[in-house]
């Protein structure tokens, strides 16, 4: 993963001075001080600054730990980008309790107050409309995936069965024929073109269960976000991700996604397909002033 600091360099004269890192921008109901969380090691604690009506929840954090050479050499280590993006996320989390939230990218950063509040301030048009569009909803992912067999991960029910029809090995069996004659060639290939047909039959019908998901749920959804499917490197080996979605849905029809996803599971051509849902989360696929809104 790559990160690119959002940073505002700011003039000599401000070396030594904290930077202001900006988590989140909030609506205008928001009290003077930031409830009690954990912000960065080594910063002050966490605040509302004003921008324009808005507040964006901020921290003074030390300039030489956050310079942007500083940060792009601490995030290209694993561990801690997955700190300092662990820590991000659950600021923006515990800001989003208190009402609709923008969250912003990893690792924005301002040269002081001034200069954060007269460059969030130039965007209070989007962040009005994005605080508009979440309000009273929350984004959910949902995932879905073709297995193996033998992998034990079923069709997400958690019962450890594994799918029929899955996609079969692409290993050659131990009795392939090397010059034993016509016949055992012929059947030989006639095995590999069976598990070609078979392999994409499979896959063909992954996709159709994919977007049998995908109808469903964005009957539910304010708004929905296509996003290209994870590898195995991401995923494991033993099942391959066929789609990789978000969507931004009401707070009070959670119960109703879960009940939607539930009958997805045990309709008849599931087998072997996984769904996978996580959520609720703060709702970082649909702050981008409309782009990913999907639908109205």
């Amino acid at each position: 993963m790559t990160v690119t600091p959002q940073y505002q360099p700011g003039p000599a004269d401000r070396t030594g001075a904290p930077a202001t890192y900006v988590f989140a921008v909030c609506g205008p109901d928001r009290p003077a001080r930031m409830d009690p969380a954990h912000g960065h090691p080594g910063g002050g604690p966490l605040r509302f600054l004003a921008v324009g009506p808005l507040r964006a929840v901020v921290q003074d954090v030390p300039a030489e730990a956050f310079s942007e050479a500083a940060l792009r050499e601490r995030l290209t280590d694993p561990a801690e980008l997955e700190r300092c993006a662990r820590t991000h996320h659950d600021v923006v989390t515990a800001a989003a309790t208190g009402g609709p939230t923008v969250p912003l990218p990893l690792a924005t950063l301002y040269l002081g107050d001034e200069r954060a509040a007269a460059a969030l301030g130039a965007e209070q048009d989007r962040f009005r409309a994005a605080l508009d569009r979440i309000a009273g909803r929350a984004e959910w992912a949902v995932k879905v995936y073709l297995t193996q067999p033998g992998t034990g991960t079923g069709n997400g029910n958690g019962n450890g069965a594994p799918g029929n029809g899955a996609a079969p090995s692409e290993t050659p069996p131990p009795d392939a024929p090397s010059g034993t004659g016509q016949g055992a060639g012929r059947a030989y290939l006639n095995r590999l073109r069976g598990a070609r047909q078979q392999r994409e039959q499979c896959q063909e019908r992954a996709l159709a269960a994919a977007e049998q998901v995908d109808s469903a749920v964005r009957d539910l959804a304010a708004g929905s976000v296509r996003r290209r499917p994870h590898g195995p490197e991401a995923t494991g080996q033993g099942r391959t991700q066929v789609m990789n979605a978000a969507y931004l849905i009401a707070e009070e029809r959670g119960g109703q996604l879960a009940r939607t996803v539930g009958r997805l599971r045990s309709t008849p051509g599931f087998d072997g397909i996984e769904i996978e849902v996580s959520g609720p989360w703060a709702p970082y696929s649909f702050t981008d002033g409309g782009v990913h809104a999907g639908h109205p």
